[in-house]
């Protein structure tokens, strides 16, 4: 059984003492939850002085993208290397704002897992198509040409460090989301894209979370489906309460 990931992605949101003012509320509501995983990925500048606040607790911290180069002449990147040496064992990569905006491609992104990877990060790989692919019926075309070139190279063992977030572009801070039964139908081909290139058992294994205007009131009938392991949460994570709420009913 996949055990449930719900991973938080601030953005550039919280300054210190906001962030330090959400964790003291997060630690005291997930104090007794089990049965799911937390993750809560800020910008870079606060994770360091994070690591303390979430020592001892269930919550682990995650960075929101780092370098194909451990380091060298790329100015405003992060090193998985820093990274690590600092405490923290996640990074969300891939994310579609990271596409959109900052030109990530396929190729980028593929480059900064294998690097995520051989510094031993866990890693949230973020697919998903937009409104006119989907319109368009290039949906399955584009998740399946995102997870094949996303992971090129990477191993079945590395697999167990990946966990999928799909994210229709189009659902993304807009306030509409997929049906449960669409998100439900995109995970179930990410399960046999993954199953065609590494077999049964890492499909099996591996989670696949869901993104896009998830919220308390939509949590329950999305991770009721099959194939949705978790969710990849925004604007609905930057209160402790809602996003606990999104916990607390995934965690039954």
């Amino acid at each position: 059984m996949r055990t449930p990931l719900i991973a938080a992605n601030f953005k550039m949101n919280k300054n210190l003492d906001e962030a330090f003012n959400y964790f003291n509320e997060l630690k005291k509501l997930t104090a007794d939850t089990k049965n799911v995983e937390i993750v809560v990925a800020t910008p870079h500048l606060l994770l360091y002085p994070l690591t303390q606040s979430v020592k001892n607790t269930n919550i682990q911290l995650s960075a929101q993208n780092v370098h194909w180069e451990d380091s060298g002449a790329f100015t405003a990147e992060t090193s998985p290397k820093t990274l690590k040496a600092i405490g923290i064992n996640y990074t969300i990569l891939g994310h579609s704002e990271r596409r959109k905006m900052f030109c990530e491609t396929d190729e980028t992104v593929n480059k900064r897992i294998k690097n995520a990877l051989k510094n031993n990060l866990k890693i949230i790989f973020c697919i998903g198509e937009s409104l006119d692919q989907r319109e368009n019926n290039e949906t399955i075309k584009v998740i399946t040409e995102q997870v094949k070139k996303g992971l090129k190279s990477v191993s079945k063992e590395e697999m167990n460090n990946i966990s999928i977030a799909y994210e229709p572009i189009w659902a993304i801070g807009t306030g509409k989301t997929a049906t449960p039964e669409q998100a439900q139908e995109v995970h179930k081909k990410i399960r046999e894209i993954l199953n065609d290139i590494y077999g049964n058992e890492i499909s099996q294994k591996t989670r696949i979370l869901y993104g896009g205007s998830v919220k308390p009131n939509n949590i329950k009938d999305l991770i009721s489906q099959n194939d949705i392991d978790g969710a990849l949460v925004g604007g609905a994570s930057l209160k402790a309460e809602s996003f606990f709420e999104i916990i607390s009913q995934s965690s039954k």
